[in-house]
């Protein structure tokens, strides 16, 4: 039990939250104006395959992360217009959006690399690791987005309840009409947060395939999308709450890879994570979350 539980352990918590977290806050963007974005874990697998494909081109790392940052913003474009212009139904946009990105990054791993499944290289340098003595190693090992990440926290929990803007953002949110009412652009504020959104999640995936990885494989974002979605309810609608809920879910996550070492299948620990979402949504099924996002959304138009 010993080796199960150590501070190694909470190291492992803080790599694996980040991408969680941070389409965790991309998403509370969204639904906070309006737009319940199901479609972050297509956004987070196009930022992880525009990562690789970024240091494979620009053959550095922190451009890298830019460039992926840009093609998931150029892509959340995409459900932007098709979800607030166009006035589609955003849980079918999302949907849409997932199935898209999985195939458009499985064709151009193809016709790029030349490659099926997955994609290394061994001389692609990933993200630095940086070390922070003390505190028995636990901030050890860390790309700098993880610290980036927590920082962005701290940041939007600012802008949205301390800014003019953050109040403005959180009116079209809560009531698009009475928003419009008062000449505040809310297609406007709802293209920004789902662009924002989408520079989230170009972090998020760059963190998965340059930070935790050098590498990308189909599928790799393997559902931490979707308990992105999980945490922004478990966390409702705060920064600092939507933190805390991921921690758990990449506590979860740590602790099936350390599983791995104690003899048991493999199929076993993969399903962790996602058993421990399945029950925070059972037990969680009566938050005012979904309905409070369906009801903004619905407003907003």
């Amino acid at each position: 039990m010993e080796q199960l539980f150590d501070l190694s352990l909470v190291n492992s918590t803080i790599r694996m939250v980040v991408p969680i977290l941070l389409a965790a806050l991309g998403g509370l963007l969204c639904a906070r104006a309006g737009v319940f974005n199901v479609g972050l874990e297509g956004f987070v697998l196009v930022g992880a395959f525009s990562a690789i494909l970024g240091n494979y081109l620009l053959g550095n790392a922190f451009l890298a992360v830019l460039f992926a940052v840009v093609c998931v913003m150029v892509y959340s474009l995409l459900f932007a217009y098709v979800g607030i212009h166009l006035q589609a139904n955003v849980i079918v946009v999302g949907i849409s959006m997932n199935f898209l990105a999985l195939g458009l990054t499985t064709f151009c791993l193809r016709a790029i690399f030349h490659v099926k499944g997955a994609y290394y290289d061994k001389n692609m340098v990933g993200l630095p690791k940086w070390d922070i003595p003390g505190l028995g190693g636990i901030l050890t090992g860390l790309s700098p987005l993880v610290f980036l990440t927590f920082i962005l926290v701290i940041a939007l929990h600012f802008f949205l309840f301390r800014t003019v803007t953050g109040f403005r953002l959180l009116a079209v949110g809560e009531n698009g009409v009475a928003a419009k009412s008062m000449g505040i652009k809310i297609h406007r504020y709802q293209y920004g947060a789902i662009i924002a959104c989408g520079a989230f999640c170009g972090l998020a995936g760059a963190q998965l395939s340059l930070g935790n990885l050098t590498m990308f494989s189909e599928g790799m974002t393997a559902g931490r999308g979707f308990i992105s979605l999980v945490a922004m309810m478990l966390g409702q609608f705060s920064p600092l709450g939507v933190m805390i809920s991921s921690l758990f879910f990449g506590l979860m996550d740590a602790i099936s890879i350390r599983l791995q070492g104690f003899a048991l299948p493999t199929q076993f620990t993969m399903m962790i994570p996602y058993i421990v979402t399945l029950i925070a949504l059972f037990f969680f099924r009566k938050s005012s979350y979904l309905s409070d996002a369906q009801k903004s959304s619905g407003s907003s138009r």
